[in-house]
């Protein structure tokens, strides 16, 4: 059918008509249109009918003129009206001229698409359905349109394929869903709110299963919970709640690929953002089971910080999250990745909020007690981390790591390269032994047995090369020792060292280290009341030892001989001629101080309370220790040696005071050469700055 034949059967005057720029012209040479098409397609005449819709499309859609394209599309409008139920077979020659002027430059023509697509959908109805996914594009694009009139045809345009999707078996949503994924990131609000219109629509349609295609547009969706406008918020909120709702009642879900997008958008800068994907966590967790077991690691990766978060809505739900998380027996056999999980909360422990940091050690903890071959695997990686960890600013943390640590430390050579390393993080960062030392040796103590701690300890010290850090550490030991509750038992088992095994190797175990620090040693042969040796020792000293730092270390001795640690030690001073060895090493650190010093007043007070005793009367019988040997019966044999000379009484109990002795005095010499050094490096440097 040519054009000419075409116009044959159309009047001049309804082309004509049919391009005028008046709309009244244009409508009413449309209806005439529809006329002769009505009586075309009751004559069963489709060639005809096929050349007028040619004639419109080539000569009036197409045309570069405004008001031949409006006339067009009102004809094509009015063509589909009067084929009425023929009009399917003819929509591929219809549709598209109109799909084309909806990228017109002229919004009068984007008008008149809409109402031409508008009026030609309601008669076609299902059967406009194979072209949706050009509709729903030209749609798209159209709810953003510039101008109002044409936003609005599009609205109404909109419903009305809604209607007609809802209602049709020939809807494909695996072929729409590229199409929606494809959009669902554009920031135009009126687009968004088309979006979430469409994915609203059809998720109420029960034959369209939109939640097997949630992952596909689930972020998009969250993106829009931090739109600039509160409405297309709340759009994407109330879409997201049905959404979950639907999760909760189905059997089925795949939560794996939706717990990735949900781990990104729990970092959202948005709070409203990261609440909800935070609560979707939350509820994944409670519902997921095995499927998750895959995703816990990155779980957790987006749980531990919202724990610190500053919303607190967002912290109860991460917690009780991370509570659900941590209850759960996973199985690596099942996908459990000890490693990645054990990753996250090593990348935790440098978080700059402390619920966070505690949360990451609890997991350390947790994992350790229920998968410690695996973890011990991962050791390497994390331990560095742990033991930096013990100079954090909280406690708390600090406890914790103690804690972890003390777990590791159950092996043998784990517990010899923590202690190895605490020595070091002290010589390195003395504050640190300073403010923590105290802290964290007392917590050892507790979880890792005291005298097990205390031998390691002195075992490293012994060798230590760098003296001034070996003086410092073994002073802060003993104090910690002689101050610390939980040593406590310690403390007795040392005071029986000259008559029970177990504290004479406790006694020789600490010597060889306590032997960088005279006033440490003093108060260990106190405390082991081998009050003879401790006398050896004060009269050992010389004028070069006798320092600043050496009185002041003795002045809190003094103060720490009236406190309840030593109470046994001035309860044997009222049996002076039997502890005239106490009584000696007593007088002996009298004579060392200032007598104007508080610590020299102190101990002379305590002195003079003494009942009467004078080391020129007759020997009163007593043993060379202070210690009164117990016979068979449990009774004490007090000896009448009162040889002051402790060579000849060099071995007590398997101990030899005289070789100890030289031991220390050894020690101490190098102590007395390095000080010399050191003044003498000093003075040099000094002199060349000058």
């Amino acid at each position: 059918m040519t054009t000419a034949e075409a116009l044959s059967v159309i009047p001049a005057a309804v082309l004509r008509n049919l391009s005028d720029k008046l709309y009244e012209k244009r409508k009413n040479a449309a209806l005439e249109l529809e006329g002769i098409v009505k009586h075309l397609t009751s004559a069963g005449d489709h060639d005809k009918i096929n050349a007028v819709i040619s004639l419109l499309s080539q000569e009036y859609t197409y045309s570069p003129q405004a008001h031949n394209r409006k006339g067009g599309l009102i004809g094509l409008a009015a063509v589909t009206v009067g084929l009425t139920t023929e009009a399917a077979q003819h929509l591929e020659q219809i549709v598209p001229p109109v799909l084309h002027s909806f990228s017109h430059q002229d919004s009068r023509v984007r008008y008149y698409a809409c109402e031409a697509l508008y009026n030609i959908a309601k008669v076609v109805r299902g059967d406009f359905i194979v072209f949706f996914n050009q509709i729903f594009d030209a749609l798209c694009k159209l709810s953003a349109d510039s101008d109002a009139n044409v936003q609005s045809a599009a609205h109404l345009l909109d419903r009305l394929v809604k209607d007609i999707v809802t209602e049709s078996e020939q809807f494909s949503i695996e072929e729409f869903i590229p199409l929606l994924r494809e959009r669902m990131n554009v920031l135009n609000p009126h687009v968004r709110q088309f979006l979430v219109g469409w994915i609203t629509v059809l998720d109420s349609v029960p034959d369209i299963d939109m939640l097997g295609f949630l992952p596909d547009f689930l972020d998009g969706l969250f993106n829009m919970l931090s739109d600039s406008s509160h409405e297309i918020r709340q759009q994407a909120d109330s879409a997201l709640s049905e959404f979950l709702q639907e999760i909760k009642n189905s059997p089925s879900v795949d939560y794996g690929r939706m717990a990735e997008i949900l781990v990104q958008r729990a970092g959202s800068q948005d709070e409203f953002t990261r609440l909800t994907s935070i609560t979707w966590i939350n509820e994944f967790v409670k519902l997921g089971g095995d499927q998750l077991v895959p995703y816990y690691a990155d779980i957790l990766g987006a749980i531990l910080p919202c724990i610190s978060d500053k919303e607190e809505k967002i912290r109860v739900v991460s917690r009780e999250t991370n509570d659900e998380l941590r209850a759960i027996e996973a199985d690596p056999a099942e996908g459990f990745d000890v490693g990645a999980i054990l990753s996250v909360a090593r990348r935790q422990l440098s978080s700059e909020w402390e619920a966070t940091r505690i949360e990451a050690l609890h997991w350390m903890w947790t994992l350790l007690n229920g998968h410690r071959s695996e973890v011990l695997v991962f050791l390497n990686d994390v331990f560095d981390t742990l033991l930096r960890a013990l100079s954090d600013p909280s406690d708390e943390v600090v406890l914790l790591v103690l804690e972890v640590h003390a777990c590791i430390a159950e092996d043998p050579q784990h517990f010899r390269q923590l202690v190895v390393f605490l020595v070091h993080s002290f010589q390195h960062d003395h504050s640190l032994l300073e403010k923590r030392g105290a802290l964290i040796i007392r917590r050892l103590c507790v979880l890792l047995n005291a005298e097990r701690v205390y031998r390691e300890l002195s075992t490293i010290l012994e060798g230590e090369s760098d003296l001034d850090f070996a003086s410092v550490m073994v002073q802060a030991l003993n104090l910690i020792f002689l101050t610390s509750p939980e040593l406590s038992d310690l403390r007795d088992h040392l005071k029986q060292s000259l008559v029970k095994d177990a504290g004479r190797d406790l006694f020789l175990s600490l010597y060889a280290s306590w032997c960088h620090s005279p006033m440490a040693m003093i108060s260990l042969c106190l405390l082991a009341q081998a009050y003879q040796h401790a006398s050896s020792v004060i009269q050992s000293l010389v004028e070069e030892d006798i320092n600043v730092k050496f009185l002041v270390q003795l002045h809190k001795l003094i103060h720490l001989l009236e406190t309840p640690t030593f109470a046994y030690l001035r309860l044997q001073l009222l049996e002076p001629g039997r502890y005239i060895w106490l009584l000696k090493a007593l007088y002996g650190l009298l004579m060392l101080l200032p007598q104007q010093s508080a610590a020299f007043k102190i101990l002379r007070t305590r002195l003079k309370t003494v009942p009467s005793y004078s080391f020129k009367e007759e020997k009163v019988a007593r043993t060379t220790s202070g210690i009164p040997f117990f016979n068979g019966g449990g009774g004490p044999q007090i000896s009448d040696d009162g040889n002051t000379n402790e060579n000849s009484h060099d071995m007590h109990n398997g101990i030899n005071f005289a070789s100890r002795l030289k031991h220390f005095k050894q020690i101490q010499q190098e102590h007395r050469l390095h000080s010399k050094s050191e003044t003498h490096s000093r003075f040099n440097s000094a002199s060349s700055m000058k």
